[in-house]
């Protein structure tokens, strides 16, 4: 087979890998009809396969370091292929909400092999042109999923959003057994698996109190359990990690303020741009009577504003300080989702996801920057992991955040004019974080780093 073979293989697992973040949003409406699900359960649908990313990443690429990352990625292949037939066929909401989080095991260490395949497999001018079609198919991949999924829920329904994943990732297994050579790191320390198990408790736990809060007062026993439980163990997982000569996460890394602000960018980014997201697939489905597939279009300006911003001015946004460019970034996706509101069309959704989509395309592209260039060269990889898991968690926690604002306003499209709100304003307050205090410098003068950047955006 020809040399781009092994680019084919991991542009597949990435694109079903990817595309399953947002081709969810749209099959909600019809999901909840047939499962009879709560908004509470639609909620986890979402949140169990972030959550599974967010908390795991990390520690699959210490994973496919140590057992190669050719062994790593088809493991991940069959498990996310399997989990997604468990998805499709699932009878009850329950089911379906832990097929999604075994979904999101296979898809952490699928995200956390592709590129890294790509980088070993590929090396001068081949490995720019690979990484940038790697990139390209994860644009792709999260710019149709919402049009992808109103067409498989119109036409065929929505567990076919799951079981398409299948013969996908058949051809993955397949091609990537017989072309992609096996590579790993010598020096591997191994996983970390009692920070994996902190990390993961915690985050779960923080996020089923939020969700909680949805259903009973904040002041409850009973959410203020859960979160202070979450606390408790993130403290312990901190403590953890200070005393582990093999850390997931070094917290040397935050003794500058610059790389948790950036990392706090990264959460804001993905709340405030994409948490609301669920809710307004629930709007235009339910409130306005739209087809799955018209809902579907309505998020598409969006990400075509994304893809015009990083396909214009996005490689010239790296000689800019990133405080800046992360400050006018998230500035604009907050002011895009103060912008949104509910109405009797759904033209009144478009000023705001136009400005959205250009803070989108300016905030990805700053984001992989301006993390590692407040890191040593030696530990980029568990900074771009840290990027990854803030990401998906800032979706998660953002989730279960607005989807008590909902729950507990008067009306639905009261409850959804409100978590723009909250969108806007996380937004706009970390924008003006990033300007006030990251200090790393404008850009990553290492080729090789700059090149994965560019993919990783």
């Amino acid at each position: 087979m020809g040399k781009w073979s092994p680019l084919v293989a991991v542009c597949l697992g990435g694109f079903i890998l990817l595309v399953d973040v947002t081709i969810v949003t749209i099959a909600l409406p019809d999901m909840a009809r047939t499962l009879d699900a709560s908004l509470n359960g639609l909620q986890w649908v979402i949140d169990a396969y972030a959550l599974a990313l967010a908390a795991l990443v990390l520690a699959s690429g210490s994973l496919a370091d140590q057992i190669g990352r050719k062994r790593t990625y088809l493991g991940s292949l069959v498990v996310f292929g399997l989990a997604s037939l468990a998805c499709g066929l699932a009878p009850t909401t329950g089911i379906l909400v832990v097929s999604r989080a075994v979904q999101g095991i296979g898809g952490a260490a699928m995200l956390a092999t592709t590129l890294a395949i790509v980088n070993v497999t590929y090396h001068g001018r081949d490995r720019g042109i690979a990484l940038g079609v790697w990139g390209a198919v994860a644009g792709a991949a999260s710019a149709t999923g919402p049009v992808v999924g109103g067409l498989l829920t119109e036409f065929l329904g929505w567990r076919w959003i799951f079981l398409i994943n299948i013969p996908v990732a058949v051809v993955a297994i397949w091609l990537t057994a017989k072309v992609v050579s096996e590579s790993r790191n010598p020096h591997a320390r191994g996983v970390d698996v009692p920070g994996v198990v902190t990390f993961t408790a915690g985050t779960a736990a923080i996020t089923f109190g939020l969700m909680e809060a949805g259903q009973h007062a904040w002041a409850s026993a009973r959410v203020l359990g859960w979160i202070g439980a979450g606390v408790v163990i993130l403290i312990g997982f901190a403590v953890l990690q200070a005393r582990s000569s093999n850390a997931m996460l070094d917290l040397g890394l935050f003794r500058q303020w610059s790389f948790p602000v950036v990392l706090l960018a990264a959460m804001a980014f993905s709340f405030a741009a994409f948490a609301y997201m669920p809710f307004l697939s629930v709007w235009l489905q339910q409130r306005l009577g739209m087809q799955a597939l018209a809902a579907g279009l309505v998020l598409l300006p969006m990400s075509l504003a994304a893809f015009v911003v990083a396909g214009t001015v996005g490689r010239h946004l790296h000689s800019v300080p990133f405080r800046y460019t992360l400050g006018v970034g998230l500035g604009l996706i907050g002011l895009g989702a103060l912008l949104l509101t509910t109405g009797d069309s759904w033209a009144v959704t478009l000023p705001g996801m136009l400005v959205t989509g250009l803070g989108v395309g300016v905030t990805g592209q700053a984001l992989p920057g301006a993390i590692m260039a407040t890191v040593p060269h030696h530990r980029a990889g568990m900074a771009s992991g840290a990027l990854n898991t803030f990401r998906q968690l800032g979706f998660a926690l953002g989730v279960a955040v607005l989807g008590t604002v909902v729950s507990h306003a008067p009306t639905f499209d009261q409850g959804l004019d409100s978590s723009y709100v909250v969108a806007g304003i996380v937004g706009l307050v970390v924008a003006v974080l990033a300007v006030a205090l990251v200090r790393s410098r404008n850009a990553v003068h290492d080729p090789e780093v700059e090149q994965v950047l560019r993919a990783e955006a």
